[in-house]
């Protein structure tokens, strides 16, 4: 349901993306972890369709995200930015209510719900703390009946407690769904991902379930994969081993 192959992308004389392919299908999690600026983003935005790739493509649903059929398959995909902010002088609900109505459906309870903002949904969104923002924003996203979820970052800023309930909600979402999520949270990324794929530099250095990448670099934890993955790399030259 989500597939990218060999993409390139540059941004001047940086080049953020060097033949970086990995693939998500129905009822998967997949997550991407990478050091900042390994292209995890910009992956995801090529994904998203917001911005097109320099060499290889991507396709969701079928239907690849430089193509103009495309428009047609955003209805089913949810984009989560690390960087995204609702309208200040909108109430909680009215945010809902408008990116609900952009997806042409009516969950707006559900929504209210899973933020767990309680009565302050009626309030401007001005007055809530970053975490608040963060989980409106997941919830608005999570209740649209998207097919693809794409999510940078859903958790940042937000408490133990709703970060383990926006968890539990990716979980329940990514069954009829497939799952693009990236974090820096190692923890959240072993306990939730199916599959994880390791960035760096603009490609993919490893990937497979988060036990089989523990036991394959003899690591107690994810974390610890990731490190001792990132030193075979840079031994190698800065590509790594490829993909299994």
């Amino acid at each position: 349901m989500i597939r990218a192959v060999g993409l390139v992308k540059r941004f001047g004389r940086v080049e953020a993306l060097r033949g970086l392919s990995l693939e998500v299908g129905e009822g998967t999690v997949a997550g991407l972890v990478g050091p900042n600026g390994a292209g995890k983003t910009t992956t995801l935005r090529i994904l998203a369709g917001l911005i097109k790739p320099d060499g290889g493509f991507a396709e969701v649903l079928g239907v690849r995200t430089d193509s103009p059929e495309f428009r047609k398959v955003k209805r089913w995909l949810a984009y989560l930015p690390e960087e995204v902010l609702p309208y200040d002088n909108l109430t909680g609900r009215a945010f809902i209510e408008f990116i609900h109505g952009l997806y042409g459906v009516d969950n707006v309870g559900e929504a209210v719900e899973i933020s767990g903002l309680g009565p302050r949904v009626e309030d401007k969104v001005k007055t809530y703390s970053k975490g608040m923002k963060r989980r409106l924003v997941v919830a608005a996203l999570l209740t649209v009946g998207a097919r693809v979820l794409m999510l940078d970052e859903p958790t940042a800023g937000v408490d133990v407690v709703h970060a383990v309930e926006i968890r539990k909600l990716v979980r329940e979402k990514a069954r009829g769904a497939a799952v693009l999520y990236s974090s820096h949270n190692m923890l959240e990324v072993e306990t939730l991902c199916d599959v994880v794929y390791f960035v760096n530099n603009g490609v993919v250095i490893d990937s497979g379930r988060p036990s089989d990448l523990a036991a394959r670099y003899g690591a107690a934890n994810l974390e610890e994969a990731f490190v001792k993955a990132l030193r075979q790399t840079s031994a190698a030259g800065g590509r790594g081993a490829p993909p299994p």
